[in-house]
C-alpha cells in the first residue's frame, strides 16, 4: 500500500522517513518550487526561518528533553540537526541550508519514497494520507479542509526576524558573549545605554507596520510577538525580554550594559547574523530605518528582512482522533504546527507520530502511544484536552503530569526529575515502535 504524505516541512519529511523505515512505501508531494508559501524561499524540504529553531539544549528544559527523546526514537530531523549544528550557547542552531539540503538528500534517495513536485489542491484520496501542509496552508485545499471540519478556521498571526551580513556589523561596538559564560562566545551583542534604548523603544512605537486585513484581529502566539507589539505593552518590555543584559559583560565598559541586542550565527561560515527576538511586521523601509538606528548598525545589510504571516491550525481535541486521524475522515491524518503545536521541533516530533500511527494503521496493528509522562506523551495530551479556547503550544513542563512524593523542589531540580522520569517511560514506547523489530528498514536507513 503507497501511503501519501502532502508537505515536505520539517513534520512531513519526518513522517514519510518514518513510514518507509518502516517497510512502507511512502509518495510525498511538495508544492515548491513551483509555488511558495509567504515564508518560504527554498526549494529545499524541511526550510527553517532561523538558525535557532530548534531552541535550547538540555534535557532540564522541556524542548530539550523532546529533542533527546526523538534522538533516541530515530528522528532524521534530530540526526541531521546535531549534524549541521553552528555555536550558539546553550541552544542547538544549525546551519538552515544545509540543514534543509541534508534533509532533502536522505529523502529523496530512500528506495521507499517516491517525491512528487507537484501541488496538491484537493484532500487526498488514498485509504491512508498524512497531511503534513503546515500553518500556511492556502487555497482550495484549505477550503476543503475547512469545509470537511466545519466550523470557521482558527488562526494566530507569527512573524520572523531579519538577517544581517556579518561584515556589514561594526566589530568596533559590538563584543562577543554567551550569558553567564567566561571567555569569547558564540553571540555578537550591541550594547545600548538607557538612553539608546528609549530612544529605540519610541522609534519602534511610532513606526509605520503592514496592515492586517479588515476583517482580521490582531491575534499572536504570545512567544513570537513582533518587537513593535511587546515595546507597546511598556517602556520596559525589551529590556527584560529579547534586549535583556543580564549574564553580559560589555568588556570595553566593565559593566553590563543597560540592554543589548543579540546577534546569532545563522550559517556554518559566519557569513550571516540574525537579529535574536526581533520578529516584525514594520515595513521594509521602516525596518532599515529603525534597526540602523541601533549601536554597531548603521551601516548594516540585510539578508532578508522581518514579516509577518498568518498561521492556520485545528481545534484539534474536536477534530482529530487520539492518533491523530481526522474524525470526519478516517485514514487521513494531520500533522506538524496545522494539528495544534507551535514551534519546529514540536513540529516534527508530532510528525514522528504521525508516521508511527499512519505505519501501524497500514499494517492492520493497533498503534503504541507514548507514556503521558514522556515530552511527546504531553504533547498528545495537549491536543486532547478539550477547552473552549484551544490554542497551539510549544512544549513546556506545565503540560506533564505532576511529581508525586517529592515534596517541594526547586525549578530546576524539578525539571531534572521530571525529564529523568520522561526517559525512563519512553523506553517501552521506543521498543514498541523499533523498526528493527518489525520490517527491516531499507537500506541506508536505521535507527539514529
Amino acid at each position: 500500500m503507497d501511503v501519501v504524505v502532502v508537505g515536505a516541512g520539517l513534520a512531513g519529511s519526518e513522517a514519510a522517513w518514518q513510514l518507509a523505515q518502516r517497510g512502507l512505501s511512502v509518495r510525498l508531494y511538495e508544492m515548491k518550487p513551483a509555488r511558495f508559501s509567504p515564508a518560504h524561499e527554498s526549494p529545499e524540504f524541511a526550510e527553517l526561518v532561523c538558525s535557532n529553531s530548534f531552541r535550547a539544549s538540555g534535557t532540564s528544559n522541556a524542548v530539550g528533553l523532546l529533542k533527546e527523546e526523538m534522538r533516541r526514537l530515530g528522528s532524521l530531523v534530530m540526526r541531521t540537526a546535531d549534524e549541521t549544528a553552528v555555536p550558539a550557547g546553550r541552544a542547538l542552531a544549525v546551519d538552515r541550508l544545509r540543514f534543509s539540503k541534508r534533509i532533502t538528500q536522505q529523502v529523496e534517495t530512500h528506495p521507499g519514497i517516491e517525491v512528487c513536485r507537484e501541488e496538491v489542491t484537493s484532500l487526498p484520496e488514498a485509504p491512508l494520507s498524512l497531511l503534513a501542509t503546515g500553518p500556511l496552508t492556502s487555497g482550495s485545499l484549505a477550503d476543503e479542509l475547512q469545509a470537511l471540519v466545519g466550523g470557521e478556521s482558527l488562526y494566530f498571526y507569527d512573524a520572523i526576524s531579519p538577517i544581517v551580513y556579518a561584515d556589514s556589523i561594526d566589530a568596533e561596538v559590538a563584543f562577543r558573549a554567551s550569558r553567564w559564560e567566561d571567555g569569547e562566545g558564540d553571540y555578537l551583542n550591541l550594547p545600548l545605554s538607557e538612553e539608546a534604548y528609549r530612544a529605540f523603544v519610541g522609534a519602534l512605537e511610532g513606526a509605520e507596520t503592514v496592515p492586517l486585513h479588515r476583517f482580521e484581529a490582531a491575534l499572536y502566539f504570545e512567544g513570537c510577538l513582533p518587537i513593535e507589539e511587546m515595546a507597546r505593552r511598556g517602556a520596559d518590555t525589551l529590556a527584560y525580554g529579547p534586549m535583556k543584559p543580564v549574564g553580559l559583560v560589555d568588556p570595553r565598559a566593565g559593566r553590563r550594559p543597560f540592554a543589548v541586542v543579540q546577534l546569532r550565527h545563522e550559517d556554518e561560515s559566519g557569513t550571516l547574523y540574525n537579529m535574536v527576538g526581533f520578529q516584525t511586521r514594520l515595513r521594509i523601509g521602516e525596518q532599515k530605518r529603525v534597526f540602523r538606528s541601533l549601536p554597531a548598525m548603521a551601516e548594516a545589510v540585510f539578508s532578508r528582512f522581518g514579516s509577518v504571516h498568518r498561521n492556520t491550525y485545528l481545534n484539534a481535541p474536536r477534530q482529530l482522533g487520539p492518533n491523530l486521524e481526522l474524525r470526519k475522515r478516517p485514514g487521513l491524518f494531520v500533522t506538524g504546527q496545522m494539528a495544534g503545536v507551535e514551534g519546529y521541533v514540536e513540529s516534527a516530533a508530532l510528525g514522528l507520530l504521525a508516521g508511527v500511527f499512519a505505519a501501524h494503521a497500514a499494517l492492520g496493528e493497533p498503534a503504541p502511544e507514548p507514556d503521558p509522562r514522556t515530552a511527546h506523551g504531553a504533547l498528545l495530551g495537549h491536543l486532547r484536552n478539550e477547552s473552549r479556547d484551544f490554542q497551539p503550544t510549544n512544549v513546556n513542563f506545565g503540560l506533564f503530569p505532576r511529581l508525586e512524593g517529592t515534596g517541594r523542589l526547586k525549578k530546576r531540580e524539578k525539571h531534572e526529575r521530571l525529564a529523568e522520569r520522561a526517559l525512563d517511560a519512553l523506553d517501552p514506547f521506543r521498543e514498541a515502535i523499533d523498526p528493527l523489530d518489525g520490517a527491516a528498514p531499507a537500506a541506508g536507513g536505521g535507527v539514529a
